[in-house]
């Protein structure tokens, strides 16, 4: 393995950053075992003027959320002639868009919730669709500003302009019909699925909070689920990857109606830049396969350096 000068670019200013931060950092102190000399880089507005200044054979990307995971960035690093790791400029772009995601996607023949774009303003007049359904921004990640409306919850009917929500934060929303069931997810790896996993929240259901706050989540590692839903969601990650474009890693997230079979299994989203915190999924997945962490990262960097 030959060292490498490796700029590790972190935390920024979205709704993401803390754990950006925790990703970024664990990612350098990984690089650092492996004896590559790390640059971290706190991103701001003089991002490019810091990678300038550091001149890395390679920057890994760990920023999570805008403006990091929308192509912005991507567009930077590719006018600078840098080499970077994850996803490129156009699948950035369209995996961070929920909208896109499916107009891409589902004509592949990946199966995703129906939905449509509102107004934020219109949910005060009148549900959008038919109770129960979510409500979540189009291109914010990790469930941030999510929201479940259903007749029992305390939203109100309609829902309040003065009911905490999403509607208060973004001017437009992506509607989707609920689906009932269990939350997977599955990582692929270059060219390969990791596996599934399955996500049982101890309370409520898997939102921010659960996916980064240490016991709020049970993580079962292989899915307890039949055969022919592990392959599903496993092909059907592979497949978004590819035809999305995704380079290094990503992590396909998954409603499975377990009363359906396979015919009630949906794809929610595609991570083009998933966490690698230490409560995050394709770590925990590489490692049930036999990855440790630092051979994680460097296989993420090896990537980028074939691109």
């Amino acid at each position: 393995m030959t060292a490498l000068h490796i700029a590790v670019l972190m935390g920024g200013w979205s709704a993401e950053r803390e754990v950006s931060l925790s990703s970024g950092n664990g990612v350098a102190d990984a690089l650092e075992s492996l004896g590559h000399r790390v640059t971290r880089i706190d991103m701001g507005p003089d991002v490019a003027a810091k990678l300038a200044a550091a001149a890395p054979d390679l920057v890994f990307n760990a920023l999570h959320g805008t403006p990091g995971e929308d192509g912005s960035v991507q567009g930077l690093m590719d006018l600078m002639g840098l080499r970077y790791t994850h996803s490129g400029l156009a699948t950035s772009v369209i995996a961070i868009d929920k909208v896109l995601t499916k107009q891409v996607l589902v004509p592949a023949g990946v199966p995703m919730p129906g939905g449509r774009i509102v107004k934020s303003a219109d949910v005060h007049g009148a549900d959008p669709l038919p109770r129960p359904y979510v409500l979540k921004p189009v291109n914010e990640g990790s469930s941030v500003g999510v929201a479940i409306v259903t007749d029992a919850g305390n939203y109100g009917n309609p829902i309040a302009r003065d009911a905490t929500g999403p509607w208060q934060e973004f001017d437009e929303l992506l509607a989707e019909p609920y689906v009932r069931g269990r939350e997977l997810t599955t990582a692929v790896l270059g060219d390969r699925a990791l596996g599934v996993t399955e996500l049982r929240p101890k309370s409520g259901w898997y939102d921010y909070d659960a996916k980064y706050t240490d016991g709020m989540t049970e993580h079962i590692f292989p899915a307890e689920v039949p055969d022919e839903i592990t392959q599903a969601c496993m092909a059907l990650a592979l497949q978004a990857h590819r035809v999305l474009g995704c380079r290094g890693t990503s992590r396909s997230d998954f409603r499975w109606d377990d009363e359906r079979g396979v015919d009630g299994l949906f794809l929610l989203e595609v991570n083009t830049q998933p966490g690698m915190t230490p409560l995050s999924l394709v770590p925990e997945q590489a490692r049930h396969i036999g990855l440790s962490y630092p051979e994680l990262v460097q296989a993420i960097v090896d990537e980028a350096l074939r691109s």
